[in-house]
């Protein structure tokens, strides 16, 4: 099989929105056997690895996460209120192939406390108690499915879509790596379904049709008589049909470092179940090679930018915001650490405050974008009150309402010359005086 090669894909932690960037940085070359997956850092969601995260891909019974996240967001009281399988939910899952519950099933009529049924759903993975619940909580299997597609799109889940509660194949149920490990990161952080999917097994009540029974959990991987356990595995679902292959989310922990891991379409190779195979060794790969560390410092300035209306200074001393703490491979230092720096105007104003936003930084490691982090002003600078005022007054005097100001003074002053010129003008044409000669008679009386 080709050897598939690692994407780290990185994140911050501080003041950074969560974000999954693509990115090749090779580590390892060991083979994989899964189509889709990735291995994710819960407190800030780095991504340290990831193949075809995005990709359409079927669940299987990982779609029962959502099913309980429905389920325990809607029933107050898991101790006293009972679910009753009813014939249409029996109908449902008739022929699918579908774990049910105790092997045998649940009967028509049958009584479950909501707690009981939880567990089922999650240990066990029984696709008759989904139906069950469905119909319980949604007064319908079908509005119940609406309820699952809505939260999706609550939790923005963009690439999955739900046709039923229990993830029986259907080309319109559907979901990528990525949606995965959101989903189980809520999920996972609900107590009532943690604690349920980190047992081994669970003894089950009487219900009016089944005695006491204890059950296996399907995840072998907590399991410490299986031949695929992992001691650092904490809780895990489970999930197969033949269409979406062996798949497995879950969560590991060592040395105060938590990840949630998402194997989809893992093949089955001579019996190995690579599901748990796979994840171990991604497990494995992330401890040895990972570390939670403080990479930029928020007090030293970055660069600077010109400053106005001070006195004192020139220019405006720039820092990040916060530094850079997040997952990074053991190897890696500020010397690895590249950033592109992106101010929100070319200069600024005083007076400005420290802290003050003033712009943001791409950051990248091994020339891959890993996050955007804020860029702040690094002191506080007051304003000079003579600069201010002299600013002030050519804002003044340079401002809209002035130059319409200047334009209507020209214009009056235009009208006002105009005028001089016309009544000059008249004034002139009525002081010329008409010559009309003498007539003889009058030249001679003027020589008498």
């Amino acid at each position: 099989m080709k050897k598939t090669l690692f994407s780290l894909l990185l994140a911050l932690v501080l003041l950074v929105t969560p974000s999954v960037p693509a990115g090749a940085f090779n580590i390892n070359t060991y083979e994989m056997h899964h189509e889709a997956g990735l291995i994710g850092y819960p407190e800030n969601d780095s991504i340290l690895y990831a193949k075809n995260a995005d990709e359409k891909m079927y669940p299987a019974s990982i779609a029962k996460l959502m099913t309980a996240i429905v389920m325990v967001e809607n029933i107050e009281d898991f101790d006293n209120e009972y679910i009753v399988y009813s014939k249409e939910a029996l109908n449902r899952i008739l022929g699918t192939g579908s774990a049910v519950y105790a092997g045998d099933g649940l009967k028509v009529g049958e009584k479950m406390k909501a707690s009981e049924a939880l567990a089922a759903l999650l240990i066990t993975s029984s696709g008759d108690v989904a139906y069950a619940i469905s119909e319980h909580v949604g007064g319908s299997t079908e509005r119940f499915v609406e309820m699952m597609n809505e939260k999706a799109k609550e939790m923005g889940l963009s690439g999955t879509h739900y046709t039923n509660p229990v993830g029986l194949h259907d080309d319109n149920l559907y979901t990528t790596a990525r949606d995965i490990y959101y989903l189980a990161k809520y999920a996972f952080a609900i107590d009532k379904i943690k604690a349920l999917l980190t047992r081994t097994s669970y003894k089950f009540e009487a219900t009016n049709f089944h005695s006491e029974i204890t059950l296996p959990a399907s995840n072998l991987m907590i399991n410490p008589n299986s031949n695929v356990y992992y001691r650092y595995a904490v809780c895990g679902k489970t999930g197969f049909t033949s269409k979406a292959g062996r798949c497995l989310v879950s969560m590991g922990e060592y040395n105060g470092y938590t990840y949630i891991a998402v194997v989809l379409n893992a093949k089955t190779i001579n019996g190995a179940r690579n599901e748990f195979i796979d994840t171990a060794n991604m497990y494995r790969w992330a401890f040895n090679n990972f570390e939670y560390k403080s990479i930029l410092e928020s007090t030293t300035p970055v660069t600077e930018a010109p400053l106005r209306l001070s006195s004192e200074y020139d220019y405006l001393p720039i820092c990040f915001e916060g530094g850079l703490k997040t997952i990074l491979p053991k190897e890696a230092d500020a010397s690895t650490i590249e950033y592109k720096i992106t101010l929100s105007q070319p200069e600024f104003t005083a007076p400005i405050e420290k802290g003050t936003v003033v712009g943001s930084a791409d950051i990248f490691y091994a020339e891959e974008k890993i996050g955007t982090l804020d860029l702040v002003a690094g002191q506080s600078i007051k304003a000079s009150p003579v600069l201010v005022f002299l600013d002030s007054a050519k804002t003044f005097f340079t401002s809209t309402p002035m130059k319409i100001v200047y334009v209507v003074l020209v214009a009056v002053i235009v009208i006002f010359i105009a005028s001089i010129f016309v009544l000059n003008r008249g004034k002139n044409k009525n002081r010329r005086v008409k010559y009309v000669p003498l007539t003889k008679e009058e030249r001679d009386d003027m020589n008498k």
